[in-house]
């Protein structure tokens, strides 16, 4: 089944986001991994911590504010029940702190680089 060009997009976002993670050094877990209360994009981990990324790749001038308006209250609930399963699923790292980020990525032609916004707390 062929992927929609915003799909593509999706992915490259992703791909960018966790090649710069991998080069701070933290180990992919799950990508894309769903539940019946949403999706979570990028699960890493570096020895006693999780990070939960939300990834949003943008073209400039968008009218959401680079993606900052997809990450108001709904969006964030989605989150937090779509991990609360997603623990339920791996109870190993139930104990393991966890930051939630959502990392906005400009999508080409723009060189931009990827902004980072702490969700949560």
């Amino acid at each position: 089944m062929s992927r929609s060009p915003a799909q593509r997009q999706g992915a490259w976002a992703e791909q960018r986001v966790l090649r710069l993670l991998r080069l701070r050094g933290w180990q992919l877990l799950e990508r894309n991994w769903r539940c019946r209360w949403g999706e979570l994009d990028l699960v890493v981990q570096k020895p006693g911590r999780l990070l939960l990324v939300e990834v949003k790749g943008r073209r400039p001038g968008n009218r959401d504010g680079w993606g900052t308006a997809a990450l108001r209250r709904p969006k964030r609930r989605r989150l937090a029940r779509a991990w609360s399963c997603w623990l339920a699923d791996h109870p190993r790292w139930e104990r393991t702190p966890v930051e939630q980020v959502a990392a906005l990525v400009p999508l080409p032609p723009s060189t931009a680089p990827v902004r980072w916004i702490r969700l949560g707390d």
